[in-house]
């Protein structure tokens, strides 16, 4: 996390998302796991867009952000099953019954 746009108000505001929503999104909602959240991340990703860059914010931990998050970024779809053997990817044709 470098560059002009990561300054002391991002720092403020990253700050301001966890402590308003300090569990990881994605393993709740996806996984069923409470997990503290450490990133706030972009919902849109903002590939430096400034505009962008001021857009809603999720809080996720390391991991998810990380491996989750760019997997659905690049891919479209996130990879893996739940313990019951169903994916992951909630627009998955399994979840869409």
């Amino acid at each position: 996390m470098s560059g002009p746009l990561y300054d002391r108000r991002w720092r403020a505001r990253r700050e301001q998302q966890l402590h308003a929503h300090p569990l990881c999104r994605l393993c709740m909602d996806v996984r069923g796991l409470v997990v503290a959240a450490t990133v706030a991340d972009h919902i849109t990703p903002h590939r430096g867009d400034p505009v962008l860059f001021e857009g809603e914010l999720q809080s996720l931990c390391k991991p998810c952000h990380d491996s989750w998050k760019q997997q659905m970024e690049t891919s479209g779809t996130f990879r893996g099953c739940d313990l019951q053997g169903y994916p992951l990817d909630p627009n998955h044709a399994w979840n869409k019954q």
